[in-house]
């Protein structure tokens, strides 16, 4: 099953746009860059903004959020199709994703499975923060050879 509908991939665009002006204003307000990790990096007092960034959680509708998370996942998927890794953002969305092994047809679950919370999977797919930093912070539990979506990331 898709994690959007063609329909509402309109809806989903205006959805993870919408969340990525929030989120960077959200960083801005407390002391982040809101822009690129890597103009971040720069900056002279780096903790406290890496600290700023990973609590960006923009105040937006739950249906907002949603349409986000199916959005950017669609996107990731069309990115690196394939079946071997499973991209799980509870309770939104689940897509598979990379070349490899396929899920075990006893089980279902794919050799690789990443599980992240809705506000770390979009400050990822927006750039807020990095995949070092959510995975240094704990936000990440990722199972398997291929748990790292670095080279993904972000989505815009």
């Amino acid at each position: 099953m898709a994690v959007i509908l063609e329909r509402d991939l309109p809806r989903g665009r205006e959805a993870f746009k919408r969340w990525a002006e929030a989120a960077r204003e959200a960083a801005n307000a407390v002391g982040g860059t809101g822009a690129a990790i890597s103009d971040s990096a720069d900056s002279g007092d780096s903790g406290s903004s890496s600290a700023a960034r990973l609590a960006v959680r923009p105040e937006l509708p739950r249906n907002v959020w949603a349409m986000a998370v199916r959005y950017s996942l669609f996107l990731l998927e069309r990115r690196a199709p394939g079946p071997g890794v499973e991209v799980r953002v509870a309770p939104w969305g689940a897509v598979k994703i990379l070349d490899g092994p396929e899920s075990d047809p006893h089980n279902l679950t794919p050799p690789d499975v990443i599980e992240l919370d809705p506000e770390v999977w979009l400050r990822l797919a927006c750039g807020i923060t990095d995949w070092t930093e959510e995975k240094d912070a704990g936000h990440i539990s990722a199972v398997g050879e291929r748990d790292d979506l670095s080279d993904l990331l972000p989505l815009v």
